[in-house]
């Protein structure tokens, strides 16, 4: 179960859809999206901001700085209730809030989308997590990764996350290490991360063309 939620929030760290401007999803068993708070809104702006500087190297394709920016992402209980039930098992504790440091060069962007196979391996980046738990302390997870991302034709056709070290609680980071050594060996994410990279490119720096598009 941890291990499924695991790879979740593992996703928050690269160029991944996990950098939504729009509203987040409903969750399980509703029909409206959520209606954020003040704290959430200001979270999705701070993301907004480094997803457009992400979109704009991608296709304004103009020389520049390097992206670095940090991130912060927190799912709710219902949401977190929601992406566990998909694994068909259950989340026994509260809210996570998790901040990435994001590192990506322009210059592997550019090519990603104009050379005709082009593989970039990105610096290690770091993700610190802190899950509420009811009748005890928050639990904090830290964990890191070294992506490695192919693209053909400006499109990404192969994934692996490289796990690196995790710092956890015994159960959680056991659990965490079972799961990413899995995944350092077989690459059982390779799909989800190719399609949320492509789904990133697109549709979701579509999102904020307004923002990014000719500058």
């Amino acid at each position: 179960m941890l291990a499924r939620l695991a790879f979740a929030l593992a996703l928050t760290a690269p160029l991944l859809a996990a950098l939504p401007a729009a509203a987040q999803a409903p969750a399980a068993g509703t029909a409206k999206p959520i209606e954020l708070t003040a704290e959430e809104m200001a979270e999705r702006e701070q993301r907004k901001a480094c997803k457009v500087a992400i979109c704009a190297a991608f296709h304004n394709r103009k020389p520049g700085d390097d992206i670095s920016c940090s991130v912060l992402k927190t799912w709710r209980k219902e949401q977190l209730d929601a992406m566990a039930a998909k694994a068909k098992v259950s989340w026994p504790w509260g809210r996570v809030r998790c901040t990435a440091d994001i590192k990506l060069k322009r210059a592997d962007l550019v090519k990603a989308l104009t050379e005709p196979k082009h593989e970039t391996v990105l610096d290690k980046h770091s993700v610190r997590c802190e899950v509420d738990r009811d009748k005890e302390a928050a639990a904090e997870i830290k964990f890191d990764f070294s992506p490695k991302v192919t693209f053909e034709n400006g499109k990404a056709t192969k994934a692996s996350l490289n796990w690196g070290t995790i710092e956890a609680p015994t159960l959680v980071k056991g659990a965490m290490w079972t799961a990413t050594a899995t995944d350092n060996t077989f690459n059982v994410l390779q799909g989800s991360v190719v399609e949320d990279i492509n789904d990133f490119i697109g549709p979701k720096c579509d999102e904020v063309k307004g923002d990014w598009a000719g500058k």
